[in-house]
């Protein structure tokens, strides 16, 4: 894209980690904004950007369980609507794909996984669209242990796996889509999320030493994604 392009758009980062010291998606996402305004808001301190001020939204994922919700998921998903009814373009991964949807549907189209999609994993790229291009599979980086389930028009389901049928979605006629995968997190970090989550979290320590253990193959989604993301929606 070209950077006079860019130049028309801010971008606000909705940050929703909750170790931000060792989970930093705002990093993880910033590398691929090169030339565009952007800024950062934690959503957990209650700081939310202004709605007249950017044309996108980035919602970040998260180590909270969309199914436990603290109060200030009540107040991200009040900010999210109102986005949503200013016209802004909208980009949800993981938790904020879950949030988009609670937001926008309802508490019944989340819930907790089958299983836990841990690692480095194929997806069934199911519908052609711009955000992810032509049928087919691709490789992505994953941690999820809740999901979206059972959307209807105008939602529009892109990828799925045999785990999570929905892995990501458009909603017709607008520039908003969620993806349950990470694709902005790079084969590196990923290493280092997951060795950091194994001591945080022992309870499902194994989960991440088995991810840990497998060959990462990563379809490098993020570039396209990112593009065609900036490349839609309103211009300031």
């Amino acid at each position: 894209m070209e950077e006079k392009t860019r130049t028309k758009f801010k971008v606000a980062i909705v940050d929703n980690s909750i170790y931000p010291e060792i989970y930093k998606p705002v990093e993880h996402w910033a590398q691929y904004l090169e030339g565009v305004e952007w800024e950062a808001f934690y959503a957990p301190d209650r700081c939310l950007p202004g709605l007249k001020t950017y044309s996108h939204i980035i919602l970040t994922g998260s180590e909270a369980s969309i199914l436990e919700r603290e109060p200030w998921v009540d107040h991200e998903v009040e900010f999210v609507r109102q986005a949503f009814h200013e016209g802004l373009s909208i980009l949800g991964s993981c938790y904020g794909h879950q949030l988009l949807v609670l937001s926008l549907a309802g508490p019944a189209y989340v819930g907790r996984s089958r299983e836990p999609e841990i690692g480095w994993i194929p997806i069934d790229i199911t519908m052609e669209s711009p955000l992810l291009g032509p049928k087919g599979t691709a490789y992505t980086f994953s941690v999820h242990f809740d999901e979206v389930r059972n959307l209807k028009e105008p939602f529009m389901v892109l990828a799925s796996t045999d785990i999570s049928p929905i892995q990501a979605f458009g909603l017709k006629g607008r520039n908003i889509w969620g993806l349950q995968i990470h694709p902005e997190i790079d084969v590196k970090s990923a290493r280092d999320l997951l060795r950091d989550f194994g001591s945080v979290f022992p309870l499902v320590r194994p989960l991440y030493e088995k991810a840990l253990a497998s060959d990462p193959r990563d379809s490098r989604l993020i570039f396209k994604i990112v593009n065609e993301f900036l490349a839609h929606g309103p211009a300031l």
